[in-house]
């Protein structure tokens, strides 16, 4: 089985979240936050800082892990354990703009566009967004529809 780590941030502003609508690429027309692939040699939190700034030239300055997520599932095909790191960022350098790859848009916590997000996003964000931290698990089939799935509240990270 194929395997990938990744990193995930939301930039959050009082009662509002940035999102991002992916332009092209895997995710492409689905709103998410910024991020991508560890590559190697790197941390997750590098990882994270340097896919935030390539996507939308924002520096994440203060942030924290707030979701450790599995994903059982399928990319391009071949079965894929994809391990998602994700942090909510409170501060930052520079104005979220928009690259080739991500257009960025702040959203009311209350009016988050899950129907065109990712569909186990609902599952797990909303946890977050109210002061969670999480670690989930989610098995997907072929067509991306969630199986099941398992959320649980942490107090820190195992990996911390």
């Amino acid at each position: 089985m194929n395997k990938k780590v990744l990193s995930l941030l939301f930039l959050r502003r009082d009662d509002k979240i940035l999102l991002a609508m992916k332009k092209r690429g895997f995710g492409e027309g689905r709103w998410n936050g910024v991020g991508g692939k560890v590559e190697a040699g790197e941390s997750v939190e590098q990882a994270m800082v340097r896919e935030t700034q390539e996507e939308i030239d924002v520096t994440p300055t203060v942030y924290e892990k707030v979701a450790d997520i599995r994903f059982d599932e399928y990319f391009k095909g071949e079965p894929t354990l994809m391990h998602v790191h994700v942090f909510i960022a409170t501060k930052w350098v520079g104005d979220p703009i928009e690259s080739d790859e991500m257009a960025p848009r702040w959203f009311p916590i209350e009016d988050i566009p899950y129907k065109d997000m990712w569909s186990d996003d609902p599952y797990w964000l909303p946890h977050v967004l109210h002061g969670a931290k999480i670690s989930a698990d989610f098995q997907l089939d072929a067509a991306d529809v969630i199986i099941e799935h398992t959320i649980n509240e942490v107090v820190e990270f195992k990996d911390d």
